[in-house]
């Protein structure tokens, strides 16, 4: 292969440079055997092709080692940053999460300054009060109604609607219904129905005389209050007799001995005989009566015109009086003096009487003589037979 070797021309080389300075041409004017005659001392200029290599390394190498400092000089500072110096507490406590506590200023009292010892939210104050309130509200005393009955025309009517009453009193109340001889079905099934809470007593004292059974019967409810120790108001309710709600609301009231007048209608049904107390406010000042017969008596009072406390029947030295003798309606004594016989056993004197309602000026209890004759009611209310009369449909 022919090689071919380019020359320089001589204007090249006769070429001259400012400064003194002249090169022969681009290639060898840094080598150090280069022939120019302008070199005028050719050993000052040998370090130039050591300058001219340092450049060229900068030149192609200079960017990469720039790059590995920097990032040698990061991994560095990020190291330093990371390492542990000194004791570090990885232990965390409940106290290190906890608010700073907030200390009011320090404040000087004068001596005319009011000092508030304590505050309180306005909902803490309400129900605080209500409370209090709910502390100082008694429960309601027990209404223990006892009613004597018996098989006749219109002891289902009577019972209901004396039932139906009592359910609207608030509660507690217990109805103590008492039967002679044996419970009945019908009687039991209206007690069952009426939604009030009951006892069903048997009285098992045999007597002929029908006058004196209502005695005996509520001798019978005397003795299981006083058995059980049942604590309330006892109150004497014939079944066939008119209540308020009003009556029912007012013997809770009673703290010993309450008595009210009571309206009832003469045996001939053209006159309404009023008999009971007369009172200044709640005191018991003197009795109202229209029986001449009835004026020897000590109280003019009627069976359902008076109510006590149960205590009296089964805690006698509450109440002072004897241990030996209880409490019982006599079956002994005249006709219209039972009830009076009865109410000295229970107080001495109309002091320890109360009357109900002030000046007892409100009639609550109407006493109706409705006589059904020997009429009884049918075996489980139900007719065998047609009755006697029968209307055609027109």
């Amino acid at each position: 292969m022919a090689s071919i070797r380019r020359t320089l021309s001589p204007a090249y080389h006769d070429r001259s440079y400012q400064n003194g300075a002249g090169l022969s041409s681009q290639s060898n004017r840094f080598l150090p055997n280069g022939n120019s005659k302008h070199f005028s001392s050719p050993s000052s200029y040998s370090h130039l092709p050591l300058l001219f290599t340092a450049v060229n390394i900068v030149y192609r190498k200079g960017w990469r080692r720039s790059l590995f400092r920097c990032l040698f000089f990061f991994l560095i500072g990020f190291v330093v940053g990371i390492a542990p110096f000194g004791h570090i507490d990885t232990y965390i406590q409940p106290k290190d999460f906890a608010f700073p506590e907030i200390k009011p200023p320090h404040v000087n009292l004068q001596l005319g300054d009011q000092i508030v010892s304590s505050v309180s939210l306005g909902v803490n104050t309400r129900l605080q009060e209500q409370k209090e309130v709910t502390d100082l509200i008694e429960p309601l005393k027990q209404l223990i109604i006892v009613t004597p009955t018996y098989n006749r025309g219109f002891q289902a009517y009577f019972l209901n609607r004396l039932g139906q009453v009592l359910r609207l009193v608030n509660p507690p109340l217990v109805w103590i219904v008492v039967e002679k001889k044996a419970a009945s079905f019908e009687t039991a099934e209206i007690l069952r129905k009426s939604g009030v809470m009951y006892r069903h007593v048997i009285c098992t004292l045999n007597t002929s005389n029908v006058k004196d059974q209502g005695v005996h019967q509520r001798n019978a409810a005397l003795e299981h209050i006083e058995r059980h120790k049942l604590d309330g108001i006892v109150f004497f309710a014939y079944d066939d007799n008119v209540y308020t709600l009003e009556l029912f609301e007012s013997l809770r009231t009673i703290g010993r001995f309450g008595t009210w007048p009571v309206a009832m209608l003469a045996q001939s049904k053209n006159k309404a005989i009023l008999e009971g107390p007369v009172c200044n406010a709640s005191q018991v000042i003197g009795w109202h009566t229209n029986a001449k017969s009835k004026r020897l008596r000590r109280f003019h009072v009627d069976t359902s015109g008076f109510a006590f406390n149960s205590t009296i029947l089964w805690d006698p030295k509450r109440w002072g009086r004897p241990l030996s003798n209880p409490i019982r309606q006599l079956d002994t004594v005249k006709e219209g003096f039972k009830e009076t016989t009865f109410v000295e056993q229970v107080v001495e004197d109309e002091s320890q009487m109360q009357g109900i309602t002030p000046g007892c000026s409100r009639i609550m209890n109407w006493h109706l003589h409705l006589d059904t004759g020997n009429l009884v009611y049918p075996k489980g209310w139900l007719l065998e037979k047609n009755l006697e009369i029968t209307l055609p449909i027109t």
